[in-house]
């Protein structure tokens, strides 16, 4: 699984997935920092990531294009760091790979983690 950290999350996200095992790449080092959302989307459908936001557009992206890649993992917490809610992400990498694998759209928030299968229809 590769993931790669959206601009909105900071940059300590990839040395914690790496530290777990987790191959991980933050977009500010592949691409401009003022690139669209749909930019993003296409940069990790093409190249087999799994995007890491805390940006909902990206929900609304996968919905409109009735994609099934790439999967979004979306945080929806106040604490966005990795110190905070690093262990309820690598609890949901980890749990719902093969459905990572396939496509979908996870929200991970304080209380529970919701899963929608790709394609959004």
């Amino acid at each position: 699984m590769k993931i790669l950290v959206d601009m909105n999350l900071s940059p300590r996200w990839v040395d914690f997935l790496a530290g777990n095992g987790i191959e991980a790449v933050h977009w500010s080092s592949i691409g401009p920092p003022d690139a669209p959302d749909t930019g993003i989307v296409a940069y990790a459908q093409s190249y087999g990531f799994t995007v890491l936001t805390n940006d909902l557009d990206f929900g609304f992206i996968l919905a409109i294009s009735h994609g099934n890649k790439p999967s979004v993992i979306q945080i929806r917490t106040a604490a966005l760091g990795p110190g905070r809610i690093g262990g309820r992400v690598l609890g949901a990498l980890k749990t719902l790979s093969a459905d990572i694998e396939e496509g979908a759209l996870i929200t991970i928030d304080s209380r529970k983690i919701r899963v929608h299968l790709l394609p959004i229809v």
